[in-house]
């Protein structure tokens, strides 16, 4: 996963440079959740100064679109708060969706991560289990394919290797991650590393916790999507068989013209494949992130 801002073009550190005039305008002494979703992605760049890339393209949008919607509009001749309009909704929209991409992505990598701890933890026992150290199973382990978390952990290597202490780095790594789940895993592990325990019992308990959480998701889960199914079936197959039936009816009845029921009929199959297509991606972000 790459950490790209919607809707800019260039390399980040361009784009940092670019807004440096915008950055002087925002404070950062106190903390928010932003500078918590930046950390999680892990990209060398500050609240005030992604705030000030926001900005600098919130202004870029505006005075583009007002210079093309505007005069366009004047020149067939129809009123310019149109085109205005057009301009600040189509720009907050964007710098909204800028502003909450740090978020969005560290809930994208949190899923992914979740999706394939219970993996990763299985496969440290193994080598927990056949004496290998920790450090080599963590190294393991970011070679492996396990998508962001053999990322995550590569990271972890990187330091331990530039003098980092095993379980200074681990800790590092949970206070940053952004998934509730694996940042347990990892105060356990660290916990188990300072008291000399047994790192295995640990890593089994953990397995155990999270197959039940994965339980209880998947229950949730299947209690949510039966009325959803339900809405699915009544608004994308009895509704529509419905309406067309009386419209088919209706349209011998007053011999409306041929022109206006195939409209009409468009209209219907455009609206049923939005709602098709909406379903799917409820059904997608309401999935467990642990399945």
């Amino acid at each position: 996963m790459g950490f790209n801002i919607p809707f800019t073009i260039g390399k980040l550190e361009t784009q940092k440079k670019k807004a440096e005039s915008f950055a002087k305008f925002f404070i950062s002494h106190k903390k928010s959740q932003l500078d918590k979703y930046l950390l999680d992605a892990d990209m060398n760049i500050e609240r005030k100064e992604y705030q000030a890339i926001v900005a600098k393209s919130l202004i870029i949008n505006l005075c583009f679109l007002s210079l093309i919607t505007i005069p366009a509009l004047i020149y067939k001749n129809l009123p310019w708060i149109y085109g205005l309009a057009f301009t600040l909704v189509i720009s907050f929209f964007i710098f909204f969706i800028q502003l909450s991409y740090p978020r969005i992505y560290s809930a994208r990598k949190s899923r992914e991560i979740e999706r394939n701890l219970i993996s990763v933890m299985q496969d440290m026992l193994v080598q927990l289990d056949s004496g290998v150290p920790i450090f080599k199973i963590i190294s393991n382990i970011s070679e492996s394919g396990y998508g962001e978390l053999s990322r995550e952990f590569a990271k972890v290597v990187k330091e331990i290797n530039s003098g980092e202490p095993q379980i200074k780095a681990i800790d590092k790594l949970a206070n940053r991650t952004g998934s509730l789940y694996f940042r347990r895993v990892l105060w356990q592990i660290s916990n188990c590393m300072r008291a000399g325990s047994n790192i295995g019992i640990i890593i089994r308990y953990s397995i155990d916790n999270i197959n039940k959480e994965q339980i209880v998701q998947i229950q949730d889960y299947g209690s949510k999507l039966n009325p959803l199914v339900m809405f699915y079936m009544l608004i994308t197959v009895i509704l529509p068989a419905l309406g067309l039936t009386f419209l088919t009816i209706i349209a011998s009845m007053i011999n409306l013209p041929e022109q206006m029921v195939r409209i009409i009929f468009i209209v219907i199959f455009l609206l049923v494949a939005t709602i098709q297509i909406m379903f799917l991606g409820i059904i997608k972000t309401k999935r467990p992130s642990l399945i």
